[in-house]
């Protein structure tokens, strides 16, 4: 058995269980009971527990993108469709990653930065997506197109655990009709 693998299977084991249980909850015996690893092998690459979450952290998901990819040349609602899909396809590569630091977000502040880093991204994804669509929109009418979409699909993926997926299709197309005018 190589190291990557153990080390691999105690980051599974948190995850799950510290998205289950809690971190403070969560004892490094369980994690490793869940690892099927020693007790001293988890502290061997995580010297403390909080170090787990971290390296969590480090496994999230890259929203970034190339605007070309979503874009559709004028279509703004399209354009942010496609762009949401995106979004929606990082978070669903690791749900139960995504619960995780949204629990922990108020009392981790590694947890924190992530998720206003990854607000960030989202942020300038929306702008991109939107300036590259309609080049002619007012900057700080996209600025505040991006903050609405960005706070809706944050909002979105906080809650995804509990099955609230729906398109935002109707909420892009109001983006979009007020950006139009």
């Amino acid at each position: 058995m190589t190291d990557e693998p153990a080390r691999e299977r105690i980051l599974s084991a948190a995850e799950a269980l510290f998205a289950r249980d809690g971190f403070a909850a969560t004892p490094t015996s369980r994690i490793a009971e869940r690892a099927g690893v020693p007790k001293g092998l988890v502290h061997y690459y995580f010297t403390r527990k909080a170090d787990l979450l971290t390296a969590l952290v480090e496994r999230l998901p890259d929203e970034r993108l190339d605007p070309a990819g979503v874009v559709v040349a004028g279509d703004v609602t399209a354009s942010l469709c496609r762009l949401v899909a995106h979004l929606d396809a990082a978070l669903h590569a690791s749900e139960t990653l995504s619960h995780l630091l949204w629990r922990e977000a108020d009392t981790h502040p590694a947890v924190l930065d992530a998720l206003r880093a990854r607000r960030e991204r989202v942020l300038a994804a929306v702008r991109d997506v939107v300036r590259a669509a309609a080049p002619g929109v007012v900057a700080s009418r996209v600025d505040s197109a991006a903050r609405l979409l960005a706070a809706a699909v944050s909002h979105r993926h906080s809650i995804a655990r509990h099955g609230d997926s729906a398109p935002m299709d109707d909420e892009i197309a109001l983006l979009a009709s007020a950006l139009a005018t």
